[in-house]
């Protein structure tokens, strides 16, 4: 079929508008895009789809490396914040003066970091549902362009209690980004695509820590002005935020509606869908998939995954800067040692995606094998020596930036294995939710009375987590290759493998659906 010229109806006017899905098509359940290509298969033109493809790359891939560039970026500025002044400002910190030497207490600074991260939990799932609900542009353009006004706020800020409220609403808001863009992925990619897509945009993770580091240590030079450093930076970052938000408006909600592409490509682009059975979009929210989801071991696995590797974020993104200050470095050398372990986060992630997307069945057996060299890492600063400017721990500290590649293929893992489209967004939702976890916890691992010890409770912790991670991934893939080897054994029928695709069935409801490991 692939190598024929395309019988769509936009063949017949290539302008033409795609049938625009009714209220009686949303409420029978059924994916948007039966409305737009039947329950039959339609020939589509190779050269169409590719361009398709291209066109929706180079609009989608942009818009949320730098969207997610952001999110990461302004909840990470923390961890530089408190090094310009922001500590003593908001009185992060207290010092007990009595003990000798004197002992300082980090626990607010813990809760401020933390405190972003019960706000995104709060938002995810209601969010989540919101963005399938109704009209995507509308939901994340309004929400991301508040989320701006909240991030500027913070320069207003004179207090700690102000800090943690502020932290709350900031993560809540910020919810919607991630799930959003799983959400969307999904939708526009086939299940083999999805690797690489999914780690372009979550590779900002890794390019953000570098040109966010680059930023920060640019503020740092600031003396006057009238405000503080951090001041600037949280203005900076509200600022480029609302600007985003402005852009989100343009998001289609699908490949059926994709206003860039012309009518022929947006048939191609939902038809070569449909072969994967990963489907396109539907906005009714059932309460069976979410059943579903509650009863499927998947879920929770993959939470579990999640929550185990992001324990090390939790503590690299509000303290990785102070933590590295402890080896004898000053400052402005705390903010340039973000960079070697930023740019090695961002390859690995790149690569991780390429090869997922190149090798079949690869993406747990990578999953599993990034691990190691987190807990090498971990391993590495714990237990070298603190000298002044020692090297073991910074390059331990680098080394740990492969949790990078082990989160996105958890995120890829995770969304290229459901179909139904709620339950879809209850994966995506519960992912983050997991995220989370991951860097509530990470902040609390850090024993501020225990730093001439190396901390601990914090490396020891992230091991175990890390372990924890690969124990879950290998059960996962068995769990996967023995649904597969079921699935397998049910004969195929293409006529039905076609009328099946956009009716919205989940991955267990649909025998055409196979799982990638």
């Amino acid at each position: 079929m692939a190598n024929e010229k395309s019988t769509s109806p936009a063949d017949q006017d290539p302008e033409a508008a795609p049938h625009a899905p009714s209220s009686r098509d949303d409420d029978d359940g059924k994916d948007e895009a039966i409305a737009m290509v039947g329950d039959r298969g339609n020939a589509v033109d190779p050269t169409v789809v590719a361009r398709a493809v291209r066109k929706i790359d180079w609009f989608l891939m942009p818009a949320m490396i730098f969207g997610y560039g952001i999110v990461y970026y302004d909840k990470a500025i923390l961890g530089s914040a408190v090094l310009f002044g922001m500590t003593a400002d908001l009185e992060l910190t207290v010092t007990d003066r009595a003990t000798t030497p004197p002992t300082v207490d980090t626990s607010r600074l813990s809760w401020a970091t933390s405190l972003f991260y019960f706000g995104m939990l709060a938002g995810l799932y209601p969010m989540s549902f919101a963005l399938q609900r109704f009209d995507i542009g509308r939901v994340l353009g309004a929400i991301v362009v508040l989320w701006g006004g909240v991030c500027m706020l913070t320069a207003a800020v004179t207090s700690y209690q102000g800090l943690y409220a502020q932290r709350f609403s900031l993560g809540f808001v910020e919810s919607i980004v991630p799930t959003g863009f799983m959400c969307i992925i999904s939708g526009f990619y086939t299940q083999q695509e999805q690797s690489l897509r999914q780690s372009w945009w979550f590779s900002s993770t890794g390019l953000f820590t570098v040109l966010g580091g680059a930023l920060n240590y640019g503020f740092a030079q600031i003396e006057g002005g009238g405000l503080r450093s951090w001041q600037y930076i949280y203005l900076l970052a509200g600022a480029l935020t609302v600007l985003y938000g402005l852009f989100c408006f343009a998001m289609p909600n699908s490949p059926v509606t994709a206003w860039f592409l012309t009518a022929e490509e947006r048939f191609a682009a939902v038809e070569r869908l449909r072969f994967g059975q990963t489907g396109v979009r539907c906005t009714k929210i059932k309460m069976s998939q979410v059943r579903e989801s509650l009863l499927d071991v998947k879920t929770y696995l993959i939470f579990v995954m999640m929550a185990s590797a992001y324990t090390m974020n939790g503590a690299v993104s509000g303290f990785g800067p102070l933590i590295v200050s402890t080896f004898g470095w000053s400052t402005l050398h705390s903010i340039l040692f973000q960079f070697p372990l930023g740019a090695l986060c961002f390859i690995v992630i790149l690569l991780t995606g390429y090869l997922g997307s190149r090798i079949p069945n690869i993406r747990l057996i990578m999953l599993a094998l990034t691990c190691l060299p987190v807990i090498a890492g971990c391993a590495m600063i714990w237990k070298s020596e603190w000298t002044h400017r020692a090297a073991a721990p910074v390059v331990g500290y680098s080394i740990t930036g492969f949790f990078g590649g082990t989160v996105s293929l958890i995120i890829t893992v995770g969304m290229s294995n459901v179909i139904g489209h709620t339950k879809k967004s209850f994966m995506a939702a519960t992912i983050f939710a997991a995220y989370c976890v991951g860097n509530i916890v990470g902040p609390q691992l850090i024993k501020s009375q225990t730093r001439a010890q190396h901390y601990p409770t914090l490396w020891l912790g992230l091991i175990i987590c890390y372990i924890i991670c690969i124990v879950a991934s290998a059960t996962l893939y068995l769990v996967l290759a023995a649904a597969n080897k079921k699935k397998e054994a049910v004969p195929e029928d293409e006529t039905e493998r076609a009328k099946l695709a956009f009716q919205d069935l989940t991955d267990m409801e649909n025998p055409y659906f196979r799982y990638v490991l």
